[in-house]
């Protein structure tokens, strides 16, 4: 094996953590004495400029359910929450370019090169619409879980940003939100009636052949309250043969009275996407628009019912429940490279080794096809409930809050894939790009599928805050989560892949806070949660049959749940700066460690998608978070700043299967890991600032920035290679208001046209392009592009 090859970028780290450091500056000013006496004095005399900022409470809800509720102040993690009104203002596409650009630990990567299928990461682990990605993010919405049944996975595609009336991002392991959330968990709460009234109308169009019109509204009578959306999207896209679309639709019924509500939640999403991936890296630097192998096609159908609702017994009791059904079905259909190769018979036949292969007539299959469509369809069924209580009385005299619930979860997926032989095609008009050919009619039964699987997660928690004294508040929760997790091969051609499996694990967390001063507050504490291995990583666990996502599993031996560990303390406050207002600050720092992590190894495929999950061992996450925020002169500048220094880490050293990588061991594919080696496709610095100057009471202009320091490529585990570079991107939005009603805004994406990947994995495109010899594939940044839209509110 070769040397390593470290390419340490000193310089740009220091950089990064010299922002991160400075960031921190306003927190020491925060902190003098001087300034600690003269900010309590103005707040117990009411005099100062802050003194009603510093009365503000930011409350936030610390379960799933709604009804626990606490001032930020007393929750011993960090929170970052937004509303639908800075949604509308940053004119980001999805919730996930949002909290890439907005939201401190967030990065995104484009391993599909689809607006709406991102890898989204937070402090270092994933919440992906990828099969096969390491999942850590649990996502709610509306207090149900939408990490789906078959691999954690999360369709960002089917969560309209137009929705969303709240959003928070929580940090740490918290358990009480349950499984998978090993780094932190998403809370989403939508629009109704009494939240949102009125009627908005929007429609865009621009760069990538894009357009996207919205139409949603809502009222109530004080009583009853409805609110209705509908949503489309569509766009050509900017490489060749990535065109998609989506539509969307959401009707809320909500019922109030003096200590009771309901909603009834209604969706259904239709959306058609092309993500078509990674190229090679000589085809990027020549044509970036170019796709190596399309089509690459996921389609979802979505449906939703989830019925909400809530008793007060007093002011101190609350009684919430809710039942929910959700249905997703998905077809997948990807083309690719042949794996077969030609029989050494000469007779001109294709074999897989020395097997030939046979179509499903019993016929050898010739060797004419140099490619494969991979069709696949999951329809995933997930429904069940919760049932929560919360009481606020006090205990023993001191301030409290006690909630408990339990939660039970019902999923089922039915799989089946076929294997359908192809040909590439090659448009003159498309250099670089490839398309399989369609609808041959040839297929090859024994790499077909058919499989039925089910889990059942019942999970118990209790979580108490108390006020041990005005300035003191603590924090004991645990939660007991079981999962039951059956397999069955329906055809039965594999009657070893029947299986059953078990975890249970009582999860705990401590934390504290203390208000230090009006303005500063501390906080800290400990968790721990678990990630139970999905059914596609326990059927897809064998190093000696691997497979290929998503289309093949075997009989393989059982894997450990993950348990994330997690330490976590900081700082946050806000100050006043004179005619720059008030400033919050927060600077946090975290530490994760992840005992038996689970990863995918990659034993071959042009796209390194062919391999096997195992556990390997322990990883850590750990960092230094800080952020600015504030309003400027008299509230006409909204500006925030923020970076994250991430070390992402193997603790235990492993032999990574990566059958592609040019420094792998020529007759097993090894390459080794040691301790230390940093986990591939994550930025270890980010800084995103970002601000909007109302010039007049009708125009705003606005922009961000947003800087992602290097990473390594998946598929690079032991860190051989060169990263991929570090970028900056800097976007600018305007908005234009014509009275009261009507608006027009644009908005600029990448302005500076700068070329930048923000993925990249080891693979093997010379089957296709054999001119091409380098490993590394990426997946490349979109440019310049520009949109203009007009909205209308009533």
């Amino acid at each position: 094996m070769q040397r390593k090859r470290r390419t340490v970028q000193v310089a740009a780290n220091m950089r990064a953590a010299a922002i991160c450091l400075a960031l921190l500056i306003p927190a020491a000013h925060a902190l003098d004495a001087g300034d600690l006496a003269r900010v309590q004095a103005e707040a117990q005399t009411g005099h100062g400029q802050d003194a009603a900022d510093l009365e503000t409470i930011h409350v936030i809800g610390v379960t799933p359910q709604q009804g626990a509720d606490l001032p930020e102040a007393m929750i011993p993690y960090n929170v970052q929450s937004t509303t639908s009104g800075e949604l509308d203002r940053t004119q980001t596409l999805s919730i996930t370019d949002y909290m890439n650009r907005n939201m401190t630990g967030v990065t995104i990567n484009s391993a599909t090169a689809n607006p709406l299928q991102p890898n989204l990461q937070f402090r270092g682990f994933t919440a992906s619409p990828l099969l096969g990605g390491s999942q850590g993010v649990s996502v709610y919405l509306d207090g149900v879980r939408v990490n789906e049944v078959f691999g954690d996975s999360v369709n960002w595609d089917l969560i309209p940003e137009e929705m969303i009336s709240t959003m928070s991002v929580i940090s740490g392991a918290n358990p009480v939100f349950g499984l998978n959330t090993l780094g932190g968990a998403i809370q989403i709460r939508s629009k109704d009636g009494f939240s949102d009234p009125g009627l908005h109308a929007e429609t865009s169009g621009g760069s990538f052949g894009r357009s996207e019109s919205t139409l949603q509204g809502g009222n109530n009578n004080g009583t009853w309250g409805y609110y209705l959306l509908a949503n489309h999207f569509e766009e050509t896209g900017w490489r060749d043969y990535s065109n998609s679309n989506a539509t969307g639709f959401l009707g809320t019924l909500s019922w109030r009275a003096d200590n009771a509500s309901v909603d009834l939640h209604l969706a259904h999403s239709e959306t058609k996407l092309n993500g078509n991936g990674a190229s090679p890296i000589e085809a990027v630097a020549i044509r970036p628009e170019s796709v190596f192998t399309a089509p690459d096609r996921t389609q979802n159908y979505y449906s939703l019912i989830n019925l909400q609702g809530s008793y007060r017994f007093s002011a101190d009791s609350t009684l919430s429940a809710a039942m929910f059904k959700r249905q997703v079905n998905t077809r997948s259909y990807n083309g690719d490279a042949s794996d077969f190769n030609l029989c050494d018979d000469g007779d001109g036949f294709l074999c897989e080794g020395d097997a030939p292969v046979i179509d499903q007539f019993g016929n050898r299959v010739p060797s004419t096809f140099d490619a494969i469509n991979n069709i696949g369809v999951r329809r995933q069924l997930s429904y069940g409930g919760s049932l929560q209580w919360v009481d606020k009385s006090k205990l023993f005299g001191l301030r409290n809050q006690f909630a408990a619930g339990v939660d039970y979860d019902h999923g089922r997926v039915g799989y089946s894939a076929l294997l359908e032989l192809a040909n590439l095609i090659v448009d003159p008009d498309l250099p670089l790009s490839s398309i399989t050919s369609a609808n041959s009619g040839v297929f090859v039964p024994d790499d077909a599928l058919d499989v039925y699987a089910y889990n059942v997660n019942i999970g118990a928690y209790a979580t108490d805050t108390v006020s041990l004294t005005e300035r003191l508040a603590l924090t004991a929760s645990a939660r007991y989560n079981h999962t039951h997790s059956v397999i069955e091969d329906v055809a039965g051609t594999n009657p070893d892949l029947n299986g059953e499996h078990r975890f249970g694990r009582l999860n705990p967390a401590l934390g504290m806070t203390w208000q230090w001063t009006p303005a500063v507050n501390l906080y800290g504490g400990y968790s721990e949660s678990t990630r139970a291995p999905t059914a596609v990583e326990l059927a897809c666990s064998s190093p000696d049959a691997p497979c290929k996502l998503p289309n093949e599993f075997v009989a393989d031996p059982p894997l450990k749940q993950v348990v994330a560990k997690n330490w976590e303390s900081g700082l946050r406050g806000s100050f006043d700066g004179g005619w720059f207002g008030t400033t919050r600050w927060k600077a946090g720092l975290f530490r994760t460690t992840n005992v038996d992590d689970i990863e995918f190894q990659a034993t071959g495929g042009a796209q390194s998608n062919e391999g096997f999950f195992a556990n390997i061992g322990d990883t850590r996450r750990q960092g230094l978070e800080a952020s600015l925020s504030g309003k400027a002169f008299d509230n006409r500048i909204d500006w925030f700043v923020n970076c994250t220094h991430l070390d992402a880490r193997y603790l235990t050293p492993f032999s990574e299967i990566s059958a592609n990588h040019p420094d792998a061991d020529p007759d097993t594919g090894l390459i080794g890991v040691e301790k230390g080696d940093h986990l591939p496709g994550l930025p270890q610095n980010t800084v995103k600032l970002g601000a909007d100057y109302a010039i007049t009471r009708q125009f705003t202009l606005g922009g961000d920035i947003v800087y992602n320091s290097a990473q390594y490529l998946r598929g690079d585990e032991a860190n051989l290679l060169a990263p991929i570079g570090g970028f900056a991107l800097v976007n600018l939005r305007a908005v234009y208001r014509a009275g009261a009603h009507f608006s027009t805004y644009l908005r600029l994406q990448n302005i500076f046209d700068r070329r930048y990947a923000d993925f990249g994995v080891i693979g093997d495109a010379t089957a296709v392009l054999p001119q091409f010899t380098d490993p590394r594939l990426l997946s490349p940044g979109a440019p310049r592009a520009a949109w203009i839209g007009v909205s209308l509110d009533l």
